[in-house]
């Protein structure tokens, strides 16, 4: 493992001053640098977007994807409605961990089903920001116990 993409869906640019209560006071600035700085000492290339737009993930998921490189995707509100980026993930066989900040579960029963968990390697969510932090550890994890640690 080279790199890995951590995209991130609708509204979560407002992260920080959105709904505190349900996302926390992290932004996503805060975010992107804690993970970068987890991925120095293991000389992992850190992609880190951000879109609105549901087209501009279903590229980004293609890209990885077309380059053997892991996805952690917080889809936000695409979760529940993307069949776009459900067919992309598994079209090009996307090694994808789903992340929410919140527990979904435990939330307005529309955002109680995920598109995209049937087609994801896995799901970490309702632990904030260190969501993200866990989808990294476990993507680490996995790569070491295949024996591809990384250009570290």
């Amino acid at each position: 493992m080279k790199a890995v993409h951590v995209l991130n869906g609708p509204n979560l640019n407002l992260l920080g001053t959105r709904e505190p209560e349900t996302y926390g006071h992290a932004t996503l600035a805060d975010i992107e640098a804690g993970l970068a700085a987890r991925c120095k000492p293991h000389g992992l290339i850190l992609y880190f977007r951000q879109s609105n737009h549901e087209g501009d993930l279903v590229t980004w998921v293609q890209d990885a994807g077309r380059a053997s490189e892991p996805v952690i995707l917080n889809a936000g509100a695409y979760s529940h409605t993307s069949i776009a980026l459900h067919d992309a993930i598994k079209a090009v066989k996307a090694d994808v961990i789903e992340v929410h900040l919140s527990n979904i579960h435990a939330r307005e029963s529309f955002r109680h089903r995920s598109l995209i968990s049937p087609v994801a390697r896995g799901v970490i969510l309702g632990f904030g920001a260190l969501s993200y932090d866990l989808a990294l550890d476990a993507l680490l994890a996995q790569a070491e116990a295949a024996g591809k640690p990384g250009p570290a």
